[in-house]
């Protein structure tokens, strides 16, 4: 399980590029790069970073699930992910 603090840190990112997202669109278009520069560096969606939903963890992540493949084994093996099942041959 990832830090409560780091956790936190992402949500908060993810609300301010889902804030500033608008705007970012209008300046990039307009190509003022100085307003740009004013806006928070936590506005700009490179920064983001991927984390498991369930626990936080920032590897292993697997975007069509949405969690890392720790957790994703785990539920697999419990038959909680519908349509994945084991290999066998």
């Amino acid at each position: 399980m990832a830090k409560k603090s780091m956790i936190a840190r992402e949500a908060k990112r993810r609300k301010l590029v889902a804030k500033y997202a608008a705007l970012r669109k209008k300046l990039k278009e307009e190509g003022d790069y100085e307003a740009l520069d004013k806006l928070p560096r936590n506005a700009s969606p490179v920064r983001l970073h991927n984390r498991c939903r369930l626990t936080g963890r920032p590897k292993g992540y697997m975007r069509k699930f949405g969690i890392n493949r720790v957790t994703f084994r785990k539920m697999a093996n419990e038959g909680k992910i519908p349509g994945i099942t084991k290999a066998s041959w």
